[in-house]
């Protein structure tokens, strides 16, 4: 089969390329990517053979999606604009992305005769949810524009596989973490383990109590790889993605990362900031799939770790040096 990849070259997508690649079933796979926040660099671990083409284009654009879809089987949508509490500031661009470039890559999945779509979506979409087990049925309370516009999303996605435009399913993702080419380090794990390793105090926003589940880039990606290439096993609308022993408090979070690379460092609490959305996820019907995530969080610590200290990391992953630059986020606990 032909896949198409939308925002291919971000994070989860330069680990997600180089696994359809490898698998028998896809001969062709396509990225569309506008470069305004990944990097071809990020597809190092692909395979350049004549069967990866790219499309460099921006979901906003309708032509541009059309013209990458041409001839695509599946669909991945991973295209968005990121960064949760940012979204605050950038509302009519996120909503843009997020939702009408949406609406561009189901459209022109409906006009070429895609057969299914598989849609990124995020646990944040739960908002600051009382209960610890939240599970598929548990009706969403979005707080910023990202988790506003992929909750949409979700919803436009139904729309559409109820009219029989294709078939499709949303993967509701927990926090990524972990080392992959296109690493982000406005994310809460990343940033802990770079700031440790540079001898910076790991700082927690509000008492740290808030609690978000967590999955490792690498099983984040087998899972769109799962889902685009199983839909029969991937039959429900939506799916929370992740583990139930990986929902971990902020503060925990911080204490795993010191005990992992062995270092007293300060947690200092920054209680009068906002620490954003809180969530403790099940994830019961992600079983039935088959699917279960590889990657525990402290295994994938010391194997960022590692990745960043030039070490033999977990599966012979390449150790590239780590962009410094994560003073500019503006919320490191917000972020999925």
């Amino acid at each position: 089969m032909h896949v198409l990849v939308t925002g291919g070259c971000g994070y989860i997508g330069s680990a997600l390329i180089p696994q359809l690649q490898a698998d028998d079933r896809i001969d062709r796979v396509t990225v569309l990517d506008s470069l305004a926040s990944g990097s071809p660099a990020n597809l190092v671990g692909a395979r350049f053979d004549g069967d990866l083409a790219f499309v460099r284009g921006d979901v906003r654009n309708y032509g541009d999606v059309e013209t990458a879809m041409r001839g695509v089987d599946r669909v991945i949508h991973l295209a968005a604009i990121t960064g949760a509490a940012s979204t605050h500031d950038r509302v009519d661009e996120t909503r843009a992305v997020n939702l009408e470039g949406t609406r561009n890559v189901f459209n022109a999945a409906q006009k070429v005769g895609v057969d299914h779509v598989v849609f990124a979506s995020s646990c944040n979409n739960y908002g600051r949810a009382t209960s610890t087990e939240i599970d598929e049925t548990t009706e969403p309370d979005p707080l910023n524009p990202y988790a506003e516009t992929k909750y949409e999303g979700e919803d436009l996605l139904r729309e559409y596989v109820d009219d029989g435009a294709f078939t499709g399913t949303a993967l509701r993702m927990s926090t990524n973490y972990g080392y992959a080419p296109g690493i982000r380090f406005n994310l809460v794990v990343n940033h802990f383990v770079f700031r440790a390793l540079t001898d910076r105090p790991l700082t927690v926003y509000g008492d740290g109590s808030n609690w978000r589940p967590f999955i490792h880039v690498r099983d984040a990606a087998r899972a769109y790889h799962q889902a685009v290439c199983e839909p029969a096993a991937w039959a429900a609308p939506v799916y929370n993605v992740g583990s139930t022993d990986e929902n971990y408090r902020i503060e925990t979070i911080a204490e795993i990362v010191r005990e992992e690379l062995d270092t007293d460092l300060e947690v200092s609490y920054l209680e009068e900031k906002n620490p954003g959305p809180s969530y403790h996820v099940n994830f019961d019907l992600l079983a039935e799939t088959g699917f279960d995530p590889e990657w525990t969080l402290r295994e994938g610590v010391r194997d960022l770790a590692a990745q960043f200290q030039h070490q033999a990391p977990r599966n012979g992953g390449v150790g590239d040096d780590p962009a410094d630059d994560v003073s500019a986020s503006p919320s490191i606990q917000n972020d999925d």
